[in-house]
This record gives structure tokens, C-alpha cells and sequence, in this order.
């Protein structure tokens, strides 16, 4: 049994055992939050702890890694802050909602070359939601395509083969120098 499941499992008896899975992954959860929402990742990532130990009877290891459930969580805090914030600004008629995140900021500090940021910017925009869900997930968040998975909740087959249509359609709409700095998880 992975340790992190082994202490999952542990925390429903023992609450103290469920500190560790805290310390160890909340520094990866945080940076998944903070290239989303900055203004909100410290919240958010409150939040993410509290909603994982409230439900931490939910997690089943036949589903995916543990790591990957927290990610999940960690997608679906971040979801429902994205809706709060929308119904607000909808309520409040005022312009775009300035908490959530540009997620393509932090393209920019992973590519070595500034001049392929705008059209890698373009073209994963262009990507279906779900395949670039599961692109940055693997690539920005290090997460294994099992792990990302069980975050999105579909079979890690449906995941791979989302993940290889993605980056397929990715690297075939690149072109020039943005085609050949593409390295990595992206390709």
C-alpha cells in the first residue's frame, strides 16, 4: 500500500495521521492553485485541506493514486471559487472577474525562448478543455497521467489517449522556432 493511501486510511481512527499527507504535498497543491487564482491560493488551499479531510473516507485507491484525489480536490475547490467569483461579478454587473487566474503567466517562465509564449498561448487555448486540463496537469503540475486521471475523474486509458491527442494537436499547430523549443511534457 502507497504511504499516503496507508495514511488516508489511518486518519479515519488516528487524526493526527493525516498532518504528514499535508506536509507532503501541500507545497505541489499550492502551485497548482497559484497559477490559477493567485489573489486566492492561500484560501483556496485552506480549503483544499479541509474539504480532503472531511472527506477523506471518499478516497478509493482502486481509483487512482492519492496524490492524484488531492488534485481532484484541489480542481474542484478551485471550480467552485471560479463559480462564486463569476455569480458575484454577474451580480455585481460589473466587468471580468479580476480573482481568477491567467494560467498562461506561467507558460512564460517554463519556456526558454519569449517569442514562442504567445503562440504556444494560442494554441493551447485552442485545445479542448478536457485535453488541456489533462496536458497542464501532467506538465505543469508533474502529475502521471494516472494521477491526472483520478484529478478529472476518468479511466487513465481515457486519459492517456486525451493526453497523446492533446499534445499531438499542440505540436502539429506549431510552427518555426515554437515547434522546435517545444520540449517535455508539452510534446
Amino acid at each position: 500500500m502507497d504511504p499516503d493511501e496507508d495514511l488516508l486510511a489511518r486518519s479515519a481512527r488516528e487524526p493526527t495521521a493525516f498532518e504528514p499527507l499535508v506536509a507532503r504535498h501541500s507545497a505541489a497543491l499550492h502551485g497548482y492553485l497559484v497559477r490559477r487564482a493567485p489573489a486566492a491560493a492561500d484560501d483556496l488551499l485552506s480549503e483544499v485541506w479541509l474539504q480532503a479531510y472531511a472527506h477523506r473516507a471518499t478516497f478509493d485507491a482502486a481509483r487512482g493514486s492519492a496524490r492524484g484525489w488531492l488534485f481532484g480536490v484541489a480542481r474542484n475547490v478551485l471550480s467552485r471559487h471560479r463559480q462564486t467569483a463569476a455569480r458575484a461579478a454577474a451580480r455585481e454587473e460589473r466587468g471580468p472577474d479580476a480573482v481568477t487566474a491567467d494560467p498562461w503567466q506561467a507558460v512564460d517562465q517554463r519556456l526558454d525562448a519569449a517569442s514562442v509564449a504567445p503562440e504556444l498561448r494560442r494554441r493551447l487555448a485552442e485545445l479542448p478543455t478536457a485535453e488541456r486540463e489533462l496536458l497542464l496537469l501532467v506538465a505543469w503540475e508533474q502529475l502521471t497521467p494516472a494521477e491526472a486521471a483520478a484529478a478529472v475523474g476518468i479511466p487513465a486509458g481515457t486519459a492517456r489517449s486525451r493526453l497523446h491527442r492533446a499534445r499531438a494537436r499542440l505540436r502539429d499547430g506549431l510552427t518555426g522556432s515554437a515547434r522546435t523549443t517545444l520540449t517535455g511534457d508539452f510534446a
